[in-house]
């Protein structure tokens, strides 16, 4: 390839971008031969690749569960030294407390990781996201890791671990909780195998792609909670709910279905067997990114409902909760914070069923 010959000489060709039309022909073109060609593909070839292309030590395998129990217990601390006296100073409403210090915990990560990623890549030597197909340059099995991509996937790698077990125990269930569950795994197993087999540069373009749609979410439902809160109502936070709502369509769709594709999808399909013939676990990887894309599509139309919703309705909506949430966390809320005799009327309304909470009319959404 051109590309690769320029970077091998010291004057890089930067390879344009492709559309989906090309990048739909090509990598099926590629892939289904690579396919014909690997005769001696299956479980053997499988394992034998496995054993000698993977590198990964004892100890960064420690290091991983020591972050990923790092991180719940960061969180925990934060939510109860932070976040959940920050809820009762603003004095939210039960169900919106409730929700707060999930989100607020998740803003302050992917804030941090995103800048991170961000810092790699546009203010470093790294041409990563200008010339994608540069992620495979140079590519040999085993290769040291550099030290800044290596602190990334551990922050990385460690918080998706966390994740697991912090949608199932910590989260508030709804109804994509599942998938999201299936999407840890799966962006967790891209992590540690990217990692063990070199493929670390491809994955900060994956994590860089992703994070910044986690932070506009987690912003925006804050500012959901805090447009409601002591009595009163709060024009800058609705304001800055909606804005950011539209902020969150807007780039879920520019860095998940139109740059991910383009860039990842077309390095790793395309331009990764061009650098490296005989790339190991060629299908695993790019089967992994092709099903999380599938799930940024199948988020995307829950985004398409929300956006009609907010249009039809002038709310900012979470088409994602369960119809009963809402009412048992409130009953629960306000059992632990609202016994005074003044709020017995509430007390009455939110533990009411869900059906009489929306015919009363008193919230016409339900919060992210």
């Amino acid at each position: 390839m051109s590309g690769h010959a320029g970077a091998a000489s010291g004057a890089l060709e930067v390879e344009p971008m492709p559309g989906y039309l090309e990048l739909i022909g090509r990598a099926s073109s590629v892939m289904l031969g690579a396919w014909t060609d690997c005769s001696t593909c299956g479980l053997e070839l499988s394992k034998r690749t496995l054993l000698d292309n993977a590198y990964i030590t004892w100890m960064e395998i420690a290091l991983f569960f020591f972050c990923a129990f790092l991180w719940t217990q960061v969180r925990r601390g934060l939510t109860e030294s932070l976040f959940k006296p920050l809820a009762r100073w603003c004095r939210l409403l039960p169900k919106d407390a409730a929700k707060m210090p999930e989100s607020a915990w998740k803003l302050v990560f992917y804030t941090m990781s995103w800048c991170y990623s961000t810092y790699l890549l546009f203010f470093s030597s790294y041409s990563f996201f200008h010339d994608p197909p540069s992620v495979f340059y140079n590519w040999k099995s085993g290769m040291p890791v550099p030290t800044d991509i290596a602190i990334a996937y551990l922050i990385q790698g460690s918080f998706y671990g966390h994740s697991i077990y912090a949608t199932i125990y910590m989260d508030a269930w709804r109804k994509d909780s599942a998938v999201m569950v299936v999407h840890h795994i799966i962006t967790l197993a891209l992590i540690c195998f990217s990692y063990a087999f070199r493929y670390h540069n491809v994955g900060i373009l994956v994590l860089f792609l992703h994070d910044i749609n986690d932070i506009q979410l987690e912003f925006t439902k804050l500012n959901v909670y805090l447009k409601s809160r002591g009595g009163g109502y709060y024009l800058l936070n609705d304001i800055l709910s909606n804005m950011g709502s539209v902020s969150f369509s807007i780039t879920w769709f520019w860095f998940r279905l139109y740059w991910f594709p383009l860039k990842v999808l077309y390095a790793t399909c395309v331009s990764s067997l061009q650098s490296v013939p005989n790339i190991p676990f060629y299908f695993f990887f790019n089967t992994l990114l092709l099903a999380l894309l599938l799930m940024n599509i199948y988020w995307f139309l829950f985004i398409v409902i929300f956006v009609v919703k907010v249009l039809k309705m002038k709310e900012v909506n979470d088409v994602r909760e369960y119809e009963d949430e809402e009412g048992s966390k409130a009953a629960a809320g306000l059992h632990r914070d609202r016994r005074s005799s003044n709020d017995d009327d509430d007390a009455g309304h939110h533990n009411s069923a869900q059906g009489k909470h929306v015919q009363n009319g008193v919230a016409k959404e339900k919060h992210l």
